[in-house]
């Protein structure tokens, strides 16, 4: 195939642009442009605008020769073809040292740069796993990290509709001043979603700041908020039912054991807000928060709880007894309740007994995932109970936690228990159960 206009036996010249489009679409960077060089028609469609909306670039701190070409080809192909950019996502993969980081900020500050100048459609900005604590940022390094990208978001403020900056942690200054970027224009943002997990430094107590209630007030049509534990309080939540009742569906609240999470936060505070925005959903993740107190503490009956996730991380505790938190805490949500992740080091306690009780209690459970000591018999007992309409689950991941290094008599039972209710897993289940020793 010589050129667009001479005849060609092959039908791969006379493909519609729009399949030829799609094509293009699953090729990466270098066979795309090796691809546009075969003739005039593909050379065309390697320049269509619809091929280039979403980019993302991955910063190697310890790159291979393959994954450094990768990154300096996304780069590349991000400036030639950047007016066309809707999604762009950067991410900062293991920095080694402060050399890095400084020409990570140079690299940043020219890219952001070029596109303030030559795109008027970016709406969604991802930038994740900064971490600005670490020693490898210098304070001026940071600094001036933090004000070029204050600078294009100011830039881009009109059309941004979303911002992840996970993993910044950031001060709090810094944090809210990057946030006020999204409002300097007329001190009102109505971005519908940011994720701001893990975005401040670990210990600061966010939810006591003013400056952070200033900031959040300028947010008035927020769809989805994602973050931490430690920026929620009464005042916080006071803004959302003032300014983002309307528009509000989703509130993602992550909370670690090292951020501060023992603030009290008034159940009528949430009511309010749940009557405000009645499409509301929570989704809670608790890290190494497993104490009864800490969780009565937070998990609020008023709460509208879509989701509860709770990882121990493969650390265990005495003080740790998950039984109370099942049979007592929990249930409060059996009618609100569709997703539970419990993945939990419960050597010192056997669950079973307790987690069917919840999982049957809970109307609208369709999501399980259990990473846990129980018996293998609990997997037939759950079956059984699905089988017979008792719960309506249509995804089961199990992971079975057992001190036994020899686990053959486990695997044949939980074969048999397989083939026995294999019609029901095939027809109607995401079904996944393993077992796995911890020895």
């Amino acid at each position: 195939m010589e050129d667009y206009g001479e005849p060609d036996a092959s039908s791969w010249a006379y493909l519609p642009d729009v399949c030829l489009r799609h094509i293009f679409h699953w090729l990466d960077n270098r066979d795309r442009s090796q691809a546009a060089l075969v003739c005039k028609k593909w050379n065309w469609a390697m320049h269509s605008g619809t091929l280039w909306r979403s980019r993302a670039i991955t910063f190697y701190g310890r790159p291979s020769r393959a994954y450094s070409l990768e990154t300096k080809s996304a780069l590349w192909y991000v400036k030639k073809f950047g007016k066309y950019l809707e999604h762009l996502e950067i991410k900062l993969s293991n920095p080694p040292n402060t050399a890095f980081t400084q020409k990570f900020q140079v690299t940043v500050r020219g890219l952001l740069s070029h596109l303030a100048k030559c795109n008027s459609r970016l709406l969604s900005l991802t930038i994740k796993c900064l971490e600005f604590d670490r020693w490898i940022w210098k304070n001026v390094v940071r600094a001036r990290f933090i004000k070029n990208l204050g600078t294009f978001l100011k830039r881009m403020s009109k059309q941004l509709d979303y911002l992840n900056l996970k993993g910044a942690r950031v001060t709090l200054e810094e944090g809210c001043e990057l946030l006020n970027s999204l409002s300097c224009l007329t001190n009102k943002s109505f971005i519908s979603e940011i994720s701001i997990e893990d975005f401040f430094r670990i210990n600061l107590p966010v939810y006591r700041s003013t400056l952070f209630h200033q900031t959040m007030s300028k947010f008035h049509s927020l769809v989805t908020l994602t973050l931490n534990y430690s920026c929620i309080s009464d005042e916080v939540l006071d803004i959302l039912q003032e300014h983002s009742a309307h528009s509000l569906c989703t509130l993602n609240i992550k909370c670690h054991v090292h951020d501060p999470h023992r603030q009290h936060v008034w159940g009528m505070s949430w009511a309010n807000l749940a009557k405000r925005a009645p499409r509301l959903d929570v989704n809670f993740l608790f890290e190494r928060v497993m104490k009864h107190d800490e969780l009565y503490r937070i998990l609020l009956a008023e709460i509208p709880v879509r989701s509860i996730s709770l990882r121990s991380c493969y650390f265990s505790h005495p003080d740790w007894i998950m039984r109370p938190t099942l049979t007592n805490l929990l249930p409060a949500y059996c009618h609100v309740l569709q997703e539970l992740t419990l993945e939990l080091n419960n050597v010192h306690e056997l669950l079973d007994d307790e987690l069917l009780q919840l999982i049957l209690s809970c109307k609208r459970l369709l999501f399980l995932k259990v990473w846990a000591y129980l018996s293998v018999t609990f997997m037939e007992t759950l079956l059984q109970n699905r089988a017979e309409r008792k719960c309506i689950l249509t995804t089961i991941k199990v992971r079975i936690y057992t001190r036994h290094q020899e686990t053959n008599e486990e695997n044949q039972l939980l074969g048999d228990i397989h083939r026995k209710f294999r019609y029901l897993i095939d027809s109607e289940l995401n079904y996944f159960v393993t077992i796995y020793p911890m020895v």
